[in-house]
């Protein structure tokens, strides 16, 4: 797609159309709402972090550091409900989806605004379900899968918490709906689908992946709070219910999942790479039926969760084999991504450093996913630290780099400001640095036979858990650079009106930051010209 050069607009940027509180919480404007979300997911985002560094501090040594079991227990919990549900699946889509997705097609707003604002309004509800366990009956202690029948039997407040990630859920085919039928209805006269940028098509991808996975936990979620309050069995052996039933379930829902949070990541990084490269990105048309492939077959594998639970070895095989098959349309992204990087003329800024983090981290924690989907070497690692440093190495070193890879290239074209580009880069490479050494210990861990889950460990695991939590401290370090130089860059930062990285597509062809109404009149007579 040709790149026109954007004219200033006598319009107000959408920052300064209208103020005071209500102009934001009663705002249609989708860019205003990708700001409500940030804000929202930023917030929740630390706090998610907070807790897991204390999680850490707690597993440095030995016995008792700083909580007991049920604190640890509570912890491990709301860090997994934060990070997943509030943090991680919506993050990309919700922000950057919003945000970037009607200028990328040149529309002037999503197809349903009002919907658009009351997933926000949903999120937010179940956010505060979700962190009202805090207050009110006690902290969940099930970890984040609300496995059974723990789940139906603890006396911790399971029902608020399941209820609170079912409105989240809700909140997320919303935000679905409304993506499949902007792209459908919206796109620019001329604008064909093979036409669409690939963060585009990646967020139409995990549009589907939302509206259709995700009723399913949803379901099951109120299914959980059916049994805790009226007992029905469904779950519980004792009552002849089937815990295997609620695995396939949930995993039916979550690891599509997955690629809700991946397929987003995928799409920042296959715009961050041919920006900073200064190439057209090689094989676009490969690029989108992976895109495409990983939604379809993702759905597929949801089984290789439960290798030990005693299902026939055809099904082991079948799901061994799919989870084999989801690895190929990954490798071709990265293959093409590498190609594109080829005698490119490089640009290292900070969104093409987490860009080229992303694949390491990603790729890395692939391999490890090949380890757990065959049937052989998953019985020895499964539920070990080493499912949790692969589950890190894929989720915060894949869906995690590419928010702040996609935040640090759009922050000029949100914010209408620059940030400081040298603390980008060295918050980037501390918190790259401090990530592998908190993440790659837990894997060897897992290899030595160390569960997952445990408040406390033999001695025999001291060295490394101390290392790993090291790692946490430099990681926050790391993480505290980045968002003190954003939040700083937003109040103080150079203002810009232009594109400062020549990009391509149709979002940098109008001003910076954009007004209301995406694109003046007279922009877009010029492009149903062209």
């Amino acid at each position: 797609m040709d790149k026109t050069t954007p004219k200033p607009s006598s319009a107000p940027s959408y920052l300064d159309a209208a103020h005071g509180w209500r102009s934001w919480l009663l705002t249609r404007d989708h860019k205003r709402i990708a700001m409500l979300y940030l804000t929202a997911i930023s917030v929740f985002f630390v706090a998610g972090v907070t807790i897991g560094v204390a999680m850490r501090l707690e597993l440095m040594a030995p016995g008792r550091t700083i909580m007991g079991p049920q604190t640890y227990n509570a912890l491990f919990t709301l860090h997994g409900v934060i990070m997943i549900f509030l943090f991680i699946i919506p993050g990309i889509p919700a922000v950057f989806g919003n945000f970037v997705l009607p200028l990328q097609i040149g529309a002037e707003d999503v197809f349903f605004p009002r919907l658009n604002l009351f997933s926000w309004y949903l999120y937010m509800f179940g956010a505060v379900f979700a962190l009202s366990t805090l207050f009110i009956g006690g902290l969940p202690d099930t970890g984040w899968t609300f496995y059974v029948p723990f789940s139906t039997t603890t006396k911790t407040n399971v029902t608020l918490a399941t209820l609170a990630v079912f409105i989240l859920g809700f909140s997320s085919i919303v935000t679905g709906l409304n993506f499949i039928t902007t792209v459908h209805r919206l796109r620019r006269p001329g604008l064909g689908w093979m036409q669409l940028p690939l963060f585009t098509w990646s967020v139409y991808a995990t549009a589907w992946v939302q509206v259709l996975a995700t009723p399913v936990i949803g379901i099951t979620l109120l299914l959980i709070i059916a049994e805790r309050l009226f007992g029905i069995g469904l779950f519980d052996p004792a009552k002849g219910g089937d815990p295997i039933l609620y695995q396939h379930l949930f995993w039916l829902y979550s690891h599509p999942a997955v690629y809700i949070m991946i397929l987003p990541a995928m799409g920042v990084v296959s715009e961050v790479i041919p920006t900073f490269s200064r190439k057209r990105v090689f094989g676009y048309n490969a690029i989108v039926y992976s895109t495409l492939g990983i939604a379809v077959v993702g759905s597929l594998v949801w089984a290789h969760h439960m290798f030990t639970s005693g299902m026939s070895d055809t099904a082991v095989f079948v799901f061994s084999l799919l989870t084999f098959l989801v690895a190929v349309p990954s490798a071709v992204k990265v293959f093409n991504w590498v190609a594109t990087l080829y005698k490119g003329s490089i640009d290292l800024s900070p969104p093409l450093l987490f860009a080229l983090f992303f694949i390491y981290l990603f790729s890395f924690g692939g391999l490890g996913g090949l380890v757990l989907g065959a049937a052989g070497t998953n019985i020895h690692v499964h539920d070990t630290q080493f499912v949790v440093g692969h589950f890190h190495y894929v989720m915060f070193g894949g869906a995690g780099m590419a928010f702040f890879a996609a935040l640090h290239y759009w922050f000029p074209k949100m914010f209408g400001r620059m940030y400081d580009i040298d603390s980008a880069n060295w918050g980037a490479w501390i918190l790259f640095i401090g990530f592998n050494l908190l993440y790659f210990p837990m894997q060897v861990l897992g290899l030595q036979g160390m569960p997952r889950r445990y408040y406390d460990y033999v001695p025999h695991f001291k060295r490394l858990n101390a290392l790993s939590t090291i790692g946490s401290w430099i990681l926050a370090v790391g993480l505290v650079i980045l968002i003190y130089n954003l939040i700083h860059s937003i109040l103080y930062g150079r203002k810009i009106t232009q594109d400062p990285w020549i990009g391509t597509t149709l979002e940098w062809t109008t001003a910076t930051p954009p007004p209301t109404e995406n694109f003046p009149a007279d922009a877009e007579k010029e492009q149903s010209a062209a």
